[in-house]
């Protein structure tokens, strides 16, 4: 019976399942792990804050590091996102994406790759993100805040093309126009099509609201209202079951 509302129903564990084929037994059933991993991620509690009617904190944290080395969550993430498009009646390929960026700040705890945004005088990390025309997301990097949005972009495209091989045109705003544009077209044979405001009148322009909203749904889980992670692969890892647990919560009995 569920416990929490971040909890998996019987469907969405069956998805989950699925994709991650292992059928060994444990000590502590892998749903539950999964279960208190989300719930982290929802809540925004330190691992070792867990409600003791999950699995021993140290066994959650384990299975996370192991499932975002071997790169589970990853791929969980991905193939629910290709079953999401299907499902709206999409192509499980995207051929659009939109580009943009979020600059958030670290805590005492956060390690590496932290830095100064001028432009937001925020300091601490910046997070990249490319999604797809629903807004699921399709590749994200995380770096140092001082690294500028053109830098930023590359990377993340460079995440991208080998994840989806049919990108034909990325979406970005005014930040990212200039030599980027070449650049793009050189070395990835996409078109970057810059969106820009006709006037300083209030407008909602087309495509580039898409992606605030997804900034917009994966800061409504806890664990992302800053960046508490040590290390940069960590904080891509919990923005990926954030993801993850939106998608699912579509998927229900």
């Amino acid at each position: 019976m569920k416990k929490y509302s971040t909890d998996l129903n019987d469907l969405q564990w069956q998805i989950i399942e699925k994709i991650q084929k292992d059928k060994r037994v444990r000590k502590h059933f892998l749903r539950s792990i999964w279960n208190a991993i989300f719930y982290v991620t929802k809540s925004g509690c330190q691992w070792r804050m867990l409600p003791i009617n999950f699995p021993p904190w140290q066994t959650v944290y384990y299975y996370f590091r192991k499932w975002k080395r071997e790169g589970l969550i990853e791929e969980i993430h991905d193939m629910l996102v290709t079953q999401t498009r299907v499902s709206s009646g999409k192509k499980g390929t995207p051929s659009v994406g939109i580009v943009d960026s979020q600059s958030v700040k670290t805590t005492s705890v956060a390690g590496e790759s932290r830095g100064y945004d001028a432009g937001k005088k925020t300091k601490g990390r910046k997070r990249h993100i490319i999604v797809d025309t629903m807004g699921l997301l399709l590749a994200v990097v995380v770096h140092s805040a001082d690294i500028q949005d053109r830098d930023g972009a590359k990377m993340v495209m460079e995440n991208l093309r080998y994840r989806y091989f049919g990108i034909v045109k990325i979406f970005a705003d005014g930040g990212y126009a200039g030599q980027l544009i070449e650049y793009v077209k050189e070395v990835f044979n996409w078109v970057l099509e810059i969106v820009k405001r006709d006037s300083t009148d209030f407008k909602i322009l087309p495509k580039r609201w898409i992606v605030e909203r997804t900034f917009a749904w994966f800061n409504n889980y806890r664990r992302n209202s800053k960046d508490y992670e040590y290390l940069t692969e960590t904080s891509e890892a919990i923005i990926q079951l954030a993801m993850i647990r939106i998608m699912l919560s579509r998927k229900k009995l």
